[in-house]
């Protein structure tokens, strides 16, 4: 043999072995676990994502009981008119847009609740696309029907092109606070 050159003993390949099945298993676990999080619920590892309306904040926020707990949910990649921020007056459309909400998510509904890339927002809520037992996508329905803007914040934009799409047909045809305010952010 040259000099410089030594072949690893077999205990050293054995020990590189080890260590290349470990690095292996690891990122597989971790593609796993961020498959789940990308849509396969909303929840910790062992939760479905099942939950239970408990109550409608405003037009794009919820209370559920998921589980033991009650938790607070931002649904993602939609805003609808401020109606709770003490900060701010009632915003156009959005007694309308929370109305509407409640009607599509009552106390007791059974929903869905799908994670996208970020489970928590800034605030500790829960961020999800929010599915009822019917499959309505109700994210989607509230952009339909013009209850509500598209307001993504990357990563989390899995359903983007989809609501997108949706407030162009909505503002298109004068939908909801398109038709009575002119669009969002405008104060009736």
């Amino acid at each position: 043999m040259g000099a410089g050159l030594r072949v690893p003993s077999r205990r050293a390949r054995r020990r590189r072995r080890r260590l290349l099945l470990l690095v292996v298993v690891v990122a597989l676990v971790l593609a796993v676990r961020a498959r789940q999080g990308g849509g396969g619920g909303a929840g910790p590892a062992g939760e479905d994502g099942q939950a239970s309306v408990v109550r409608v904040v405003d037009g794009d926020t919820v209370e559920v009981r998921w589980g033991a707990r009650e938790e607070t949910v931002r649904l993602i990649g939609i805003d609808t008119p401020e109606t709770v921020d003490p900060r701010s007056p009632v915003e156009c459309f959005g007694e309308e847009a929370s109305a509407r909400t409640k009607a599509l998510l009552p106390a007791g509904t059974d929903v869905r609740l799908v994670a996208d890339v970020e489970p928590r927002d800034r605030y500790d809520r829960l961020l999800a696309y929010v599915y009822r037992d019917d499959g309505t996508f109700v994210n989607l329905a509230l952009v339909e029907d013009g209850y509500a803007s598209v307001l993504t914040y990357p990563p989390n934009v899995a359903h983007e092109d989809e609501l997108t799409a949706a407030a162009a047909r909505a503002r298109e045809n004068g939908r909801g606070l398109w038709g009575a305010c002119g669009g969002p952010d405008d104060e009736g």
